[in-house]
């Protein structure tokens, strides 16, 4: 496998955090609108899956992936209420909280990942928020898992600006949080936080330098139109975010238990090779679902090409849709 490098990420200026509202809006200079997100979604499947294949090979290399393992550093008793969670207290689903793992028992997680191939290493916590007591025994977590020529991830619930920070300052490569749906649809999965309080946290992230892993879950009661605005979402977000994980609820209270067989490939496939079109440079991380009593996860995602943007080029499917660039 090839080398794979974070990009660099500009701290010419830092990021705006979001203004409390209940509607978050598009900015007028969107890359993509909605109906520019929904149109993909109507193209034939095969022109789909052609269009995302020319883009993913000018930016990717063709057929390799990055290997990643989640650790779940905390599982369990989360005080926020997400519909697709089985780690929320709100829900009972039998899966008993636990403490913050040791730092030992992290590090052997990630010894055995990177001996299995993985070159990035994601550290998540069942919580709202990490308090600030956490922070140091997590920052430990980062530096240690950095020292052993990984990529470090870790996902632990909101932040706040110092925290970033902290976590930068520990060598943390990638922040995850997802926007998880669309604004319209948000509050019918989420009421404990808002779409606004996702975006603030990203800021952080951003403000604090750090790299950024973002994206949703489909199969949740939204419609086709939920799903084109949280990509044109993502895509607005500047800069985009490096990695788009796009995933399938399997059994939350939310879950489309009808959406099944084809129609659940089809899902899969509009959500994720639309989100390829849209965010061309982004590493899409889908992650192999196992019951929540596990605590590891594999994931894959795509490598960036080694010699910059390149590959073959095809006809345009349609003058709607020429080819974009995202920053």
């Amino acid at each position: 496998m090839t080398s794979c490098s974070s990009p660099e990420i500009s701290r010419e200026a830092t990021i705006a955090l979001p203004r409390k509202k209940n509607v978050v809006s598009l900015p007028a200079d969107a890359l993509w609108t909605t109906a520019d997100v929904a149109a993909l979604f109507e193209l034939p499947f095969n022109d789909l899956l052609f269009r995302a294949q020319q883009v993913h090979r000018e930016h990717h290399e063709p057929n390799t992936v990055q290997l990643s393992t989640l650790l779940s550093i905390k599982t369990g008793g989360c005080a926020e209420d997400c519909g697709y969670c089985s780690q929320s207290a709100h829900h009972d689903t039998g899966l008993p909280a636990s403490k913050l793992m040791e730092l030992d028992e992290v590090l052997e997680a990630a010894r055995a990942a990177k001996a299995q191939g993985a070159s990035r290493f994601c550290m998540g916590a069942a919580w709202r928020e990490p308090k600030d007591r956490d922070m140091e025994k997590i920052a430990r977590m980062v530096s240690e898992v950095k020292s052993l020529g990984m990529e470090t991830c870790v996902t632990l619930g909101m932040l706040k600006a110092e925290q970033a920070q902290q976590l930068k300052e520990a060598g943390l490569d990638y922040y995850n949080h997802n926007v998880d749906t669309s604004p319209e649809h948000y509050g019918n999965i989420i009421g404990t936080r808002t779409y606004e309080d996702r975006l603030e946290t990203l800021a952080h992230a951003r403000n604090a330098g750090l790299h950024v892993c973002s994206g949703g879950i489909l199969g949740m009661g939204e419609t086709r139109a939920d799903r084109a605005s949280m990509i044109a979402h993502l895509a607005a977000l500047n800069p985009a975010p490096e990695s788009v994980p796009i995933n399938h609820d399997r059994g939350g209270p939310h879950h489309d238990a009808e959406v099944g067989g084809a129609a659940l490939g089809r899902s899969r496939a509009d959500g994720r090779g639309t989100a390829g079109v849209v965010l061309p440079g982004r590493r899409q991380l889908h992650l192999l679902r196992r019951p929540p009593a596990h605590h590891v996860q594999p994931a894959v995602a795509a490598r960036p090409r080694a010699d910059g943007p390149a590959g073959p080029e095809g006809p345009s499917l349609s003058a709607d849709f020429p080819p974009r660039s995202v920053p």
